[in-house]
C-alpha cells in the first residue's frame, strides 16, 4: 500500500519526505545544511558545454532529484520540477555550502574544475547510494558527449529508459514492521574544539592510501576496513582528548551510517540508512589499538542484524505515523525535531564516519577516472566529519570541518603511517605547511 501511495504521489509531481529527510529539513539553518559531495577526477579537463549537455539528458532519468523543497501546513514536501537542470558551474573554494529553501534554490549542484566533476546533494533527496548512481550515470553520459562509448553497466542507468517508481519509493515504512521498537543513544560524548573559521570556510584534508596495505593490517587485527578505520578514528580522538588533560574524560563515540539495502531489499535511490554508535569510554582504563579494534568489531557484529535494525527503523517511523504529531503545524514539528536532534542526534557522538563502500565503474569509464572523492559538509556543531571512498586499489579518507587546527587529521594519518600504511595527503587549507604527517 505504501509503495502505491509513493508512486501515486510521484505521478502527481510531489514526494513526501522520507524518515531521514524529515530530520534533515527540520535541522536546516542559515549556516548549516546536510549537504555532501561526490567527485570523479578524470584524465582530461572537463568541457563545460559537454557537461551541460550531459546534465540536460541525465536529469529526466532522476525525477526524485528534479524537485524543490516546499513547506506544507503539517510537513515539508518535495515538489516536482519537470525540466529542472542544475546550472553547471566552475568549482568553488568552499564546497557543500548551505542551501536555502527559496523558490529558486537548487538542491542538486554540478561543478567542474580542471578534470574534476563534482555533484552536491542536499541529503533530504538521497543517500550516498543514490548519489553515486547519479554521478556515474552523469559521468558516463559526459564521456559519450565527448566521443567515448560507455555501456550501462556497474550501476550506470540507461537514460533512454523511463524511471521506475520503485527507484523513488520511501522504503522506510515498508520495513517498519518490527514488534520491538528501539532507539540509539547514549551519554554525552567527547567533542573536540578549536578555533572556528569564518563563515563559510570548510577545511578539507584528504589522505589517499593503497587498499591492499590497509586490508593487510585490518586482517591482522581481525576486522573489516570500515571497522579498522573506525577504531583508528576512535583511538585518535582518545589521544586528542587525553592531550587536553581533562579531569574527567568523556566517552568517544562515532556515528556510522549503515546502508539498509543489504538487509531489506529495495531499488530505492532515496534515503535508506540508519546509524550505529561504536564507543569507547576512556574512564574504564587504557586501551591498546588492537583492543579498540576488537570492541568495534564485536559491536558492529552484534548490532548490524536485520532484526535489530528493523527495531530501530520501526521506532523512527513510529513518530512519523503518530496521529497526534501528524496534525501539529510544521513550524512546531520542525522546532521539536531540531531540539531533539541537538540533544539526541548530536551530543552522544564525537564525529561522523561514513563509508559508502567500493565504487564500481564500467571499464570504459574507469579507464578515464584517476580517483574518486567524497566530502561531507560541515557538521551541525561545526566539528569535523570523516568520509571514506574506495576505487579499485586506492582508498581516500577525507576530513572536512570548520575548525582551524588540524590536530585530528594529523594524528589520524600519522598513526596509519606508523602502522605501515603509506598515505599521500592533500589539503585546501591556507597553511598547508601545518598539515604534513611526517
Amino acid at each position: 500500500m505504501k509503495r502505491k501511495e509513493t508512486a501515486g504521489a510521484a505521478q502527481r509531481g510531489w514526494y513526501r519526505l522520507d524518515n531521514a529527510a524529515l530530520v534533515y529539513s527540520a535541522i536546516q539553518r542559515s549556516d548549516y545544511s546536510a549537504v555532501y559531495r561526490f567527485s570523479l577526477v578524470l584524465d582530461r579537463d572537463i568541457d563545460p558545454a559537454a557537461l551541460r549537455r550531459a546534465a540536460e539528458k541525465t536529469m529526466p532519468r532522476f525525477p526524485g532529484l528534479c524537485v524543490r523543497m516546499r513547506r506544507g501546513v503539517f510537513w515539508y514536501y518535495l515538489d516536482g520540477a519537470p525540466g529542472f537542470v542544475p546550472e553547471v558551474r566552475p568549482d568553488v573554494a568552499n564546497p557543500c555550502q548551505p542551501v536555502r529553501f527559496s523558490p529558486g534554490e537548487e538542491l542538486v549542484r554540478i561543478y567542474y574544475y580542471r578534470g574534476r566533476m563534482s555533484v552536491e546533494l542536499f541529503h533530504a533527496l538521497a543517500d550516498g547510494t543514490g548519489a553515486l548512481v547519479f554521478l556515474k550515470t552523469l559521468a558516463a553520459q559526459y564521456l559519450r558527449e565527448t566521443g567515448c562509448d560507455v555501456p550501462c553497466t556497474d550501476g550506470v542507468l540507461d537514460i533512454g529508459e523511463p524511471p521506475s517508481p520503485e527507484e523513488w519509493e520511501d522504503a522506510y515504512p515498508r520495513y517498519a514492521v518490527s514488534r520491538a521498537k528501539r532507539s540509539l543513544g547514549g551519554s554525552n560524548a567527547y567533542r573536540y574544539t578549536g578555533t572556528p573559521e569564518p563563515f563559510y570556510t570548510l577545511n578539507v584534508t584528504m589522505g589517499t592510501m593503497p587498499v591492499a596495505k590497509l586490508k593487510e593490517d585490518a586482517k591482522r587485527c581481525g576486522a573489516t576496513v570500515t571497522e579498522y578505520l573506525a577504531a583508528a578514528l576512535i583511538r585518535t580522538l582518545i589521544v586528542v582528548q587525553h592531550s587536553e588533560r581533562r579531569r574527567r574524560e568523556k566517552p568517544v563515540a562515532l556515528v556510522v551510517p549503515v546502508n539498509l539495502r543489504p538487509f531489506f531489499p529495495t531499488k530505492t535511490m532515496r534515503n535508506f540508512i540508519l546509524t550505529v554508535r561504536p564507543c569507547i569510554d576512556p574512564e574504564l582504563g587504557d586501551y591498546t589499538f588492537e583492543e579498540i579494534v576488537q570492541q568495534v568489531h564485536h559491536y558492529m557484529r552484534l548490532h548490524l542484524t536485520r532484526q535489530e535494525l528493523a527495531a530501530y527503523l520501526t521506532k523512527n517511523v513510529a513518530l512519523q505515523r503518530s496521529p497526534l504529531l501528524r496534525f501539529v503545524p510544521s513550524p512546531v514539528k520542525n522546532l521539536a525535531m531540531a531540539l531533539g536532534f541537538r540533544f539526541v542526534g548530536e551530543r552522544p557522538y564525537s564525529m561522523t564516519l561514513t563509508n559508502p563502500g567500493i565504487l564500481t565503474l564500467p571499464p570504459e569509464l574507469r579507464a578515464h577516472v584517476e580517483r574518486a572523492e567524497m566530502i561531507l559538509g560541515q557538521s551541525y556543531s561545526g566539528r569535523s566529519n570523516c568520509a571514506v571512498l574506495s576505487l579499485d586499489g586506492d582508498l581516500t579518507v577525507t576530513f572536512s570541518g570548520t575548525i582551524r587546527e588540524p590536530h585530528v587529521e594529523r594524528e589520524f594519518f600519522r598513526f596509519l603511517v606508523r602502522r605501515g600504511v603509506p598515505v599521500k595527503v592533500i589539503s585546501n587549507r591556507k597553511e598547508d605547511a601545518s598539515c604534513p604527517i611526517v
